[in-house]
C-alpha cells in the first residue's frame, strides 16, 4: 500500500510538471507564420518547453476558450473578442496588452492587373466582375473591418449578393488564389505571404477602426509559469519583434 501511494504521488508530480512545461497559445489565423516561427525559436532555446499553437478566426478561438478549451495565451485580431472573454471572466483586464498593428488591403489574383482607387466617388462594384471575398462580417475581425471600410466608402450596398463570407482571413486568401473570388479583402501581412495574389488597393486607416492585435494570458495561463515567460518573450524580445516585422506587422508602441 505504501509503495502504491509513493507511485501515485510520483505520477501526480510528473503530470503537474508536464503541464507546467506545456504552453498552449491561441492566435488569430493571420499570425500563423509569425507565431509558428517564434514558437520554434523559443523551443530551441528552451528544450524543456513545449509550445502548442492553435490558429483560427479570433471569433472561433474566443468561443472555444469561453467554452472551456485549455489555453494559456490568446492573441486576437481585434479587441472585441478579447473584451468578450473579459466579460466571461476567462481573462483579467490587467493582462491585456496591445501587441501589433496591421493594414487592410484589396487583393486580386496575380494574373489580373486590377488597381482600385479607394475613394467614395469610385464605382467599385462596376470595376470588377464576380465575387468579393472577406471574413464573415458578423464575427471574423477582417470581415468586420471590411464592412466598416465598405460602408464608409459607400461601396457596401452596390455589392449586395456578391460578397462571400469566409471563416478566416486565410480562407479568403485561398479563395482569391484559386480565382473563385476575383477580389478579396485581407490584411496586408496575409497578402504579402502569397505569390498568387497582388495588392490592388489599400484602405485608408480612416475608413475602419485601428487594426490592433491584443495579447493576454488567460486565467489558466496566469498559473503556468512557462506561459508567463513565453508571453513575455513574445512581447519584449528583439527576436520576436524581428519575426513580426519580417512578416509585415507593425509593432504597437504602448
Amino acid at each position: 500500500m505504501q509503495l502504491f501511494r509513493i507511485l501515485f504521488i510520483g505520477m501526480l508530480l510528473i503530470s503537474g510538471l508536464t503541464h507546467a512545461e506545456t504552453v498552449k497559445i491561441y492566435a488569430a489565423a493571420s499570425l500563423t507564420n509569425a507565431i509558428t516561427d517564434i514558437s520554434k525559436l523559443y523551443q530551441q532555446q528552451h528544450r524543456n518547453i513545449r509550445i502548442i499553437p492553435v490558429f483560427g478566426a479570433s471569433s472561433v478561438l474566443a468561443r472555444q476558450i469561453a467554452a472551456g478549451a485549455e489555453s494559456d495565451i490568446f492573441i486576437s485580431a481585434d479587441i472585441e473578442w478579447m473584451h468578450d472573454l473579459l466579460k466571461k471572466q476567462k481573462i483579467s483586464i490587467g493582462q491585456i496588452r496591445s501587441l501589433l498593428l496591421n493594414e487592410l488591403v484589396l487583393i486580386s489574383p496575380i494574373q489580373q492587373k486590377n488597381h482600385f482607387r479607394i475613394s467614395a466617388d469610385f464605382n467599385f462594384a462596376k470595376a470588377f466582375q464576380g465575387y468579393l471575398c472577406t471574413g464573415q462580417m458578423e464575427s471574423v475581425p477582417a470581415g468586420k473591418y471590411a464592412q466598416q471600410s465598405l460602408t464608409r466608402l459607400g461601396w457596401l450596398k452596390p455589392l449586395r449578393g456578391r460578397i462571400v463570407g469566409t471563416d478566416s482571413v486565410r480562407s479568403t486568401l485561398a479563395f482569391v488564389e484559386r480565382g473563385e473570388c476575383q477580389v478579396g479583402i485581407v490584411y496586408r501581412t496575409d497578402a504579402l505571404m502569397s505569390k498568387k495574389v497582388r495588392i490592388s488597393g489599400v484602405f485608408p486607416a480612416s475608413t475602419h477602426r485601428p487594426i490592433v492585435y491584443p495579447i493576454a494570458l488567460t486565467r489558466q495561463g496566469q498559473k503556468n509559469q512557462a506561459a508567463v515567460q513565453f508571453s513575455e518573450f513574445i512581447q519584449t524580445s528583439a527576436q520576436a519583434r524581428q519575426i513580426f516585422q519580417k512578416y509585415g506587422f507593425k509593432l504597437k508602441v504602448s
